[in-house]
């Protein structure tokens, strides 16, 4: 690639709301980025869209129906993208020679065979799916590590702590104290407890400051995803367990932040907009705009910190005891979470059910010592872990 050409980004996940912001953060630099490939699971309508506005080499979705269906609709549109189709398709265009940045936005465990075939492929890697670090965390950084690949997270709260420390990666320990990860709290921060469980799900994907799906928001009602976040900091900064603490912050205006060996506090601050870690991610070690609104401390009000509730958030603990568990443990929470939430989406069990369902089947699935050492054994691993979740879906269920 020529040194004046655009960067060539893979979007997984393009519908989403990350893919979305994505999107939008490329739009605002038409010479700096160039759309190589988009991939969507079943919003074939939007995809189809995107591809009429972007006019990517390639498309990918999940089976030979929808893509039948899109490549014919591109045909009529006049639209050159090619249409390819599965799980092969994804680690084919995530390793794609022509790429230069995959941005890796599917959510849950779908989204590890293509993360670990950029990582393997040596790409540029913005990692918006925490599930590839929860379920293949070792897998995952190993393959990061003999790729050569650049590893940028995206999450907001882990973008906040690469910010806040040096390019120099050999001087994290020495730097290092802890991390604090904030928390919103969700929707439900202040709720009678008691009334939880008769939340609906509307309600527990009603987040009162980010725009997200609605996995990932019950996730935020829950703090579930703060525990998956535990485990993705773990990973990404080489922590120990009890290096990792967490905060309710709920104005989200400090995303995260880092506590140095001298006590001083290093935090990254900004409106709650994914499109400002994308931006980051995409420009590194750049800054580029990003779409996001300023900060503006004269009119910003109080920003207020608590600790979090384990008895109305009981599913954070199980961040620590999976990571002080057996190997795998990980992967199973993750599983079991997937599951229990998209239960509680269909209306089969109660959102109070959710860590119920998570608990059960980790005292339930019995872990080899081998299961975390390689990708075959950590899918077969997840589907059991999800067989086991399904069965205490059923158990609880009236």
């Amino acid at each position: 690639m020529s040194p004046n050409a655009p960067t060539r980004v893979c979007i997984l996940g393009s519908t989403g709301s990350v893919g979305v912001s994505t999107l939008d953060v490329l739009a605002r630099h038409p010479t700096r980025f160039a759309v190589f490939a988009l991939t969507a699971h079943s919003r074939i309508d939007d995809l189809f869209a995107q591809c009429l506005q972007w006019r990517p080499r390639f498309a990918a979705v999940a089976n030979s129906q929808q893509a039948k269906l899109l490549q014919q609709r591109l045909r009529d549109a006049q639209c050159g993208t090619e249409v390819l189709m599965g799980e092969a398709a994804l680690c084919e265009l995530a390793a794609h020679p022509d790429v230069d940045s995959v941005m890796a936005a599917i959510v849950g465990a779908a989204g590890l065979a293509p993360c670990l075939a950029a990582a393997r492929a040596g790409k540029r890697l913005l990692l918006a799916n925490k599930e590839a670090l929860v379920v293949g965390g070792a897998l995952f950084m190993q393959a990061v590590r003999e790729g050569g690949a650049t590893l940028l997270p995206i999450d907001s709260e882990h973008s906040a702590i690469f910010q806040c420390l040096p390019e120099d990666r050999s001087v994290w320990h020495a730097r290092i104290d802890h991390i604090v990860l904030t928390a919103s709290g969700g929707p439900f921060r202040t709720r009678d407890a008691a009334t939880l469980a008769s939340v609906t799900p509307d309600e527990a994907c009603a987040h009162p400051n980010w725009v997200m799906g609605r996995k990932i928001s019950v996730d935020s009602a829950t703090m579930m995803n703060k525990a998956l976040e535990v485990i993705e900091a773990y990973w990404l900064f080489d922590l120990q367990p009890e290096q990792i603490r967490v905060v309710i912050h709920p104005q989200s205006i400090v995303h995260s932040m880092v506590v140095c060996r001298d006590n001083s506090v290093l935090a990254q601050l900004g409106t709650p907009d994914m499109r400002v870690p994308i931006a980051f991610g995409l420009s590194f070690p750049e800054r580029i705009e990003s779409g996001a609104s300023q900060l503006d401390f004269r009119s910003m009000g109080q920003l207020s910190f608590e600790a979090p509730d384990l008895a109305r958030y009981p599913g954070l603990q199980l961040a620590w005891d999976t990571l002080r568990g057996v190997p795998g443990s990980t992967a199973v929470l993750n599983a079991a979470n997937e599951v229990a939430v998209a239960a509680f989406l269909a209306g089969t069990i109660r959102f109070d059910q959710i860590h119920s369902v998570n608990a059960l089947t980790l005292d339930a699935v019995r872990i080899a010592t081998d299961e975390a050492c390689a990708v075959d054994a950590l899918i077969a691993l997840d589907a059991r872990a999800r067989a086991e979740a399904q069965h205490q879906v059923k158990r609880l269920t009236p």
